[in-house]
């Protein structure tokens, strides 16, 4: 077989990582803890929509506003996210979940949380 020179390559998260961005969330959002996080974004398309890498938190809780569907694996911690609509659920390492565009609530990491994260926007 015969593979063409522009045939995309894979992505492996591996290695030596790009640096995180670290950043906190608005002053205006954050309702409790000081939820410092940081992300390594390991892939981008080429339009710039859909993203992909590893996210990490720690303590407190802030409102969320998903303009992006993200589907998220958590590797490490424990988060409870809150939906204004009444819903709540609890993740823990291992756990899997997807926040829809649109979705709003709040976030609050309970044990420093890592995740793979990938959205599309």
């Amino acid at each position: 077989m015969t593979v063409k020179p522009d045939f995309p390559k894979l992505v492996v998260f591996q290695g030596e990582l790009p640096a995180p961005n670290v950043y906190r969330p608005p002053s205006e959002r954050i309702i409790s803890g000081d939820p410092v996080q940081s992300a390594q974004n390991l892939f981008q398309s080429a339009d710039g929509r859909f993203n992909s890498g590893i996210w990490k938190a720690e303590r407190g809780t802030w409102r969320v506003v998903f303009t992006e569907s993200e589907f998220c694996h958590l590797l490490e911690g424990v988060i409870i996210v809150r939906g204004d609509d009444g819903s709540e659920a609890t993740f823990r390492a291992g756990d899997a979940f997807l926040s829809p565009s649109g979705f709003t609530g709040t976030w609050e990491i309970v044990e420093p949380a890592k995740k793979f994260y990938a959205f599309y926007e």
